[in-house]
């Protein structure tokens, strides 16, 4: 069905000197192109890691910026430069310095889905496969956690110290509710409960297995059971049915509309022009990537 415009991009690929980074949250004929798929630790590392001159980034902004903060000899490309992150766009840098001098006995944890400029206000960043690690790694006894709220409160069970949430939240994961999983645990009784650390408390509470997308991944190919019913955005189930074909999984019905702006058109375009590039004025670079320490 995409045979062409596969080969297309391939060719443009190789012309360029390009790798192709694609999360999991990206839909299925991205993921099928990309040179590496995963989550937004694994990205980040491959991105240091990849001898391309440049670096298409199938994701949402945050995360084109990460690897231009880690890259800054890289051309980082963004094949649609509305693909935002409506959790990271609740956070800015002003609401942040004010917060800080709020508490300024604080570390401030930031989630790696964050600006450049947040990141660059930031103690240090996390990861939702590393915040609890992160978190309790620290000797600050008062942690200011952004953006994510409901990230913010799983990381709180799982330490002593005081937790400060931002309010934020991903509307992806906000919008599985309790009664929608209850209903689904009770029309699929086999079914093992794999849920994201951003769903709301009541939703984390009825899961199984909580973690972040490759973290769910490790914990279902290893897992005895046969049927999964998955808390997080609906593409990953694309991920988990190609590499566990053996087994059975049931999406939500939540998706992310940036994620879901990069198309296949978009990624060739991408290479044809050298656009849309992600840009970061080198004083915030520096100072993100200081935070940026996983």
């Amino acid at each position: 069905m995409y045979r062409k415009i596969e080969e297309e991009i391939e060719e443009l690929k190789k012309r360029g000197n390009a790798v192709i980074l694609a999360h999991v949250y990206q839909r299925g004929e991205v993921q099928d192109i990309a040179d590496f798929v995963g989550d937004s630790l694994e990205l980040s590392k491959k991105a240091v890691s990849t001898e391309a001159d440049v670096i298409v980034f199938c994701g949402v902004r945050f995360m084109a910026e990460t690897a231009a903060i880690l890259n800054p000899s890289k051309t980082v490309l963004l094949p649609d430069r509305n693909a935002g992150c409506g959790l990271a766009d609740m956070a800015t840098a002003e609401r942040l310095r004010e917060l800080k001098q709020k508490y300024p006995a604080a570390a401030v944890v930031s989630y790696v889905n964050t600006s450049a400029a947040v990141k660059a206000e930031s103690d240090i960043c996390c990861t939702s496969a590393n915040a609890i690690d992160i978190v309790n790694s620290l000797p600050h006894k008062q942690i200011l956690f952004v953006p994510d709220r409901n990230l913010g409160s799983y990381v709180a069970e799982h330490t002593d110290k005081e937790v400060i949430l931002w309010d934020g939240y991903c509307y992806v994961h906000e919008n599985i509710t309790t009664a929608q999983m209850e209903y689904l645990k009770v029309k699929y009784p086999e079914a093992e409960v794999i849920v994201h650390p951003e769903c709301p408390t009541g939703v984390r509470h009825l899961a199984n297995f909580i973690g972040s997308t490759s973290q769910m991944s490790r914990f279902v190919f290893q897992s005895q059971k046969k049927e999964f019913i998955v808390g997080t955005e609906d593409n990953f189930v694309y991920r988990l049915r190609k590499d566990n074909p053996d087994k059975i999984f049931h999406p939500v019905n939540t998706l992310c509309k940036g994620m879901n702006e990069i198309t296949l058109e978009k990624v060739k375009f991408a290479l044809e022009r050298n656009e849309y590039e992600v840009r970061i004025a080198e004083e915030i670079r520096m100072k993100a990537k200081n935070a940026l320490k996983f």
